[in-house]
């Protein structure tokens, strides 16, 4: 098993420092969220700073951005990171899409479908000197001329994933990507009974076999060094719970456990805007039943139950003050989890 971290995104003079830092520890991989700033640039300044460590967006949003300008960016990252990077794209819910970034939400499924083809007929292009002629329903590319394609890089395509929840989603990942980034709000149960199944019948159509098919997340983790530090991170999970639950693209976890009271509850008080009242309907149960809970010398043992057989890649942040050492035991231990992933080629 894998494990990847967050790097900072607001401060890009503390990227190269805390890059440099992770990778030293044994992480496998940065990772660049797009929450409240843009998930490429401080991935571009991780490039010119490590040397091993996967750099992958987690994620970025995708109909906001036309595919060619996601193309050009993955296109100077894959070339700058000497092939490290990896693309994951999400497509948000409606609402942020028509009232944060005032985008069409028009068929997610399919337009997704498209971007990611879209993607691939543009990189080629640019690689292999191929005509570039796309025509989709929702993007049409067919005009690329020498002046404006970036020369070849000489190292395979950018990996693509997506985000993925529902069934259509994930079958897509399967089909037509090269892994998927499954939420953290997602449980061990709906991992095997939902999200396995779904991908399974994407890599069917696609012929290809699971080992080729990396599956990331799916969970989320609370540890420290003690109980207090486990229980701060158990509150804040709790929160983020809370939080995802309220959304109505989410609500089919809960409903398989048998939780659609607390999610129909959660989602009220979200439309009310009383956000800090929501945790409370959050019990200790489902904290425990979507969380690796563990404090470090039980970490790698409870990731294992959590996550084991299902995810080849997880991610992790240590506690502040957590020292260099400590988290390279602990990222050594959870990097003997066996993985079904084997690898892209």
């Amino acid at each position: 098993m894998k494990v990847d971290t967050v790097i900072p995104l607001a401060d890009w003079r503390a990227i190269p420092e805390a890059a440099r830092r992770a990778e030293a520890m044994g992480f496998a991989g940065l990772m660049a969220p797009e929450v409240q700033n843009d998930p490429f640039i401080p991935l571009a300044v991780a490039a010119t700073a490590t040397e091993k460590v996967r750099l992958a967006t987690a994620v970025a949003i995708a109909f906001p951005r036309s595919p060619m300008v996601v193309a050009n960016l993955c296109f100077d990252l894959q070339r700058n990171s000497r092939g490290r990077f990896v693309l994951g794209l999400g497509t948000q819910v409606k609402g942020h899409n028509e009232r944060r970034f005032s985008v069409r939400w028009d068929s997610p499924g399919p337009r997704m479908r498209e971007y990611v083809q879209a993607l691939r007929a543009i990189w080629r292009s640019w690689e292999f000197h191929e005509p570039l002629g796309y025509q989709g329903r929702f993007y049409q590319f067919t005009l690329m001329t020498p002046e404006f394609a970036p020369p070849p890089t000489g190292l395979p395509l950018v990996p693509v994933t997506i985000a993925a929840v529902q069934p259509y989603m994930l079958a897509l990942s399967g089909e037509l990507c090269d892994g998927v980034r499954l939420h953290g709000f997602c449980t061990r149960r709906y991992l095997e009974e939902v999200c396995l199944p779904a991908i399974g019948k994407g890599l069917e159509k696609s012929g290809r076999p699971r080992a080729r098919f990396e599956i990331w997340g799916g969970g989320f983790i609370a540890t420290g060094k003690n109980a207090d530090e486990v229980r701060k991170g158990f509150e804040e999970t709790r929160y983020r719970i809370a939080f995802y639950g309220s959304t109505r693209t989410y609500s089919g976890v809960l409903a398989l456990h048998g939780w659609d009271a607390a999610a129909e509850q959660l989602h009220a008080l979200s439309k009310q805007g009383r956000w800090q009242e929501m945790a409370g309907v959050v019990t200790d149960e489902m904290v425990e039943t979507f969380t690796a809970v563990a404090p470090y010398e039980q970490l790698a043992t409870r990731i294992r139950e959590r996550f084991g057989g299902l995810s080849d890649r997880i991610a992790l942040a240590f506690p502040k003050g957590t020292p260099d050492g400590l988290a390279r035991e602990l990222l050594a231990d959870i990097g003997k989890i066996p993985a079904a992933f084997q690898g892209w080629s």
